[in-house]
């Protein structure tokens, strides 16, 4: 049994940068770290490292191609799961080198995108001094109250806590029981960021897993832990493809796997507005991607009337515009787009470059409100340089 929640912390996270496609585009924000992933991997602040000296966590590399992840692990020891549109291959505490249940979550593209661990009687964690250290060092996202009938000690240690981590593209997650002196394991799971959501130890379909040895179906039905719970798994799942492929989380950039996956997210059917316009938002950038713009335009145009006066959008469906050769519909967005955000930067950008042949005061103006904006910002420097040279030049 488990009881949800005693408090709840979010983790202090980077804005996401404003990486574009293109000096004109730049990605959507907003909703939670799946869609803030928009323009690369998303910044993190410094945080512990997720090194651990658990054989588990360093057994396989995420990304890898089921049939390169075969080759070390004989499929006679595996069971085979559903697990929306790719493959859950479990191999049970009986046969793990860990003696917990490991899990390894493959999309339907065959890439290896998550993993899950789960140790049913709970795992002491003072024979690893590299991981406790790391524990302590952070601060719990999440504590909530959880029961596991199995566990080994006989002491009543009922409060949990979740543990995050990770680097530039992917998060380690540690559901610990007891204290911080005698910590106990139940479950970790490292994931490619998109999925991050779709993994975390404390989703009820995880937690079941203490319950229920040998894995459970997960992602099939869930009950609400938030916002992204209750849309449907199979589009969590294909926003996440999509995200991935796009943002080139496992290597090179693919616009037909992400206009693919997210075709697929939206045919699945959000119910909440937010997430109906990020996916039809997001279809439209991998369309530009592919040089698409008439579809990209059409499902911006879209996004829009789902969710009206969206900076991002507006931002992004300008740049269409203006690759279409439609200056005064592109012009018209980034006005909005500045309107509505007067602090958007990459947006002012976009205007003063739409603006600098045929209104160079208003250009200039623009400029010199981006540089304001975005002084000190490391990942501007090269954009910072080049417009330093556009006002120059307008100057004379």
């Amino acid at each position: 049994m488990y009881a949800f929640f005693v408090s709840q912390n979010s983790r202090d996270r980077q804005a996401p940068r404003a990486v574009p496609f293109s000096l004109w585009v730049v990605c959507g924000l907003g909703l939670s770290l799946l869609l803030n992933a928009c323009g690369g991997p998303v910044p993190k602040p410094n945080l512990p490292p997720s090194e651990t000296d658990l054989v588990l966590l360093k057994s396989t590399t995420l990304c890898t191609s089921k049939s390169d992840f075969l080759k070390t692990h004989a499929i006679a020891t595996l069971k085979p799961q559903e697990w929306g549109t790719g493959q859950e291959l479990v191999l049970p505490a009986d046969r793990s080198p860990s003696h917990g249940d490991e899990s390894y979550f493959f999309d339907e593209d065959g890439t290896l995108v998550g993993t899950v661990f789960t140790f049913s009687s709970g795992l002491d964690l003072n024979p690893y001094p590299v991981l406790r250290r790391t524990l302590t060092m952070l601060k719990p996202v999440l504590e909530f109250y959880l029961n596991v009938a199995k566990l080994s000690s006989k002491t009543s240690m009922n409060s949990s806590a979740l543990y995050e981590t990770g680097d530039e593209k992917t998060t380690t997650q540690y559901l610990v029981l007891g204290t911080r002196e005698q910590p106990v394991l139940l479950q970790a799971s490292v994931t490619i960021d998109p999925y991050v959501r779709l993994f975390s130890p404390y989703r009820r379909e995880f937690l079941e897993r203490l319950r229920h040895s040998n894995g459970q179906k997960s992602g099939q039905s869930l009950d609400s832990q938030g916002a992204e719970d209750k849309e449907p798994f199979l589009s969590l799942l294909q926003f996440a493809r999509g995200q991935t492929a796009q943002l080139s989380y496992c290597g090179v950039q693919n616009y037909d796997i992400a206009s693919n996956a997210y075709q697929k997210a939206i045919a699945s059917g959000f119910t909440n507005k937010v997430w109906q316009a990020e996916a039809h938002h997001k279809l439209g950038l991998a369309w530009e991607g592919k040089g698409e713009h008439e579809k990209a335009k059409a499902e911006m145009l879209l996004s829009l009337t789902i969710r009206p006066n969206t900076p991002e959008i507006l931002n992004n469906l300008g740049a269409v515009y203006a690759k279409l050769g439609d200056k005064p519909n592109a012009l018209a967005s980034f006005e909005k787009a500045v309107t509505l955000r007067p602090n958007y930067a990459i947006a002012r950008y976009n205007l003063a470059e739409a603006y600098e042949l045929t209104n160079p005061k208003r250009a200039l103006s623009e400029y010199e409100t981006y540089l304001a904006l975005v002084e000190g910002i490391p990942d501007e420097a090269d954009r910072i340089a080049l417009v330093q040279q556009r006002i120059k030049a307008l100057k004379h």
